[in-house]
């Protein structure tokens, strides 16, 4: 194998595979792919591009491969990090969950254990110190996400709103990715309820009387 597979990524999961098969105790794929098998793979398609003479097409499928070699390697280096760090009262499992790049991995190849709805709570959670907001409405059909803006110790100034937002909605990005708009609302915009008026109670007849 030359240099430049050595580096080749894991193959993902086999299509029609089941994901996260050997967590639930399903049996395990026929072909397990690994990273010798993986490596001729990329090496041949490579090649098959370089023999097109189509220099920008072979640079282009080169780049993606380094571009997945950084993300995974990334992704794999942090959940290291995580199992070794030991600072988590509740075990290497919630600090993996809480982390957005650990938890865009799982979610890309369908293997996170929670729904939409807790992995958007986590975003959020991620970015509450400095940038305060909560869930609104969440439509499942269409993607849509409406966040109110919380209170925050920030100037208020619109440079300055626009930046949190921007922030909770890349943390959502990371988290839910099936979000796929958000709007918001602010703070105020949420129905205040009904005022219960008190008054003195009229006069009956026998009193006015």
């Amino acid at each position: 194998m030359s240099a430049r597979t050595t580096t080749a990524p894991a193959a993902a999961p086999q299509a029609g595979a089941p994901r996260g098969a050997a967590s639930r105790g399903a049996a395990a794929p026929a072909a397990v792919p690994n990273a010798e098998a993986t490596g001729r793979r990329v090496e041949e398609v490579l090649d098959r591009l370089a023999r097109r003479d189509d220099r920008e097409a072979s640079a282009a499928a080169e780049e993606l491969v380094r571009v997945l070699m950084d993300f995974y390697g990334a992704g794999l280096a942090r959940i290291m990090h995580l199992l070794g760090s030991g600072t988590d009262d509740d075990g290497p499992r919630s600090a993996l969950l809480r982390d957005d790049l650990v938890t865009s991995l799982l979610v890309l190849h369908d293997l996170h254990p929670e729904d939409t709805a807790a992995r958007i709570g986590r975003a959020l959670d991620s970015v509450r110190r400095q940038h305060p907001a909560e869930v609104a409405e969440f439509d499942a059909d269409t993607g849509t996400l409406r966040l109110r803006s919380g209170d925050s110790d920030g100037c208020g100034c619109p440079s300055t709103s626009q930046q949190a937002q921007q922030a909770v909605e890349a943390a959502v990005s990371c988290f839910a990715p099936e979000v796929t708009s958000m709007q918001w609302e602010a703070a105020g915009d949420r129905p205040e309820p009904a005022l219960l008026q008190i008054s003195r109670r009229p006069p009956t007849a026998a009193t006015a009387s």
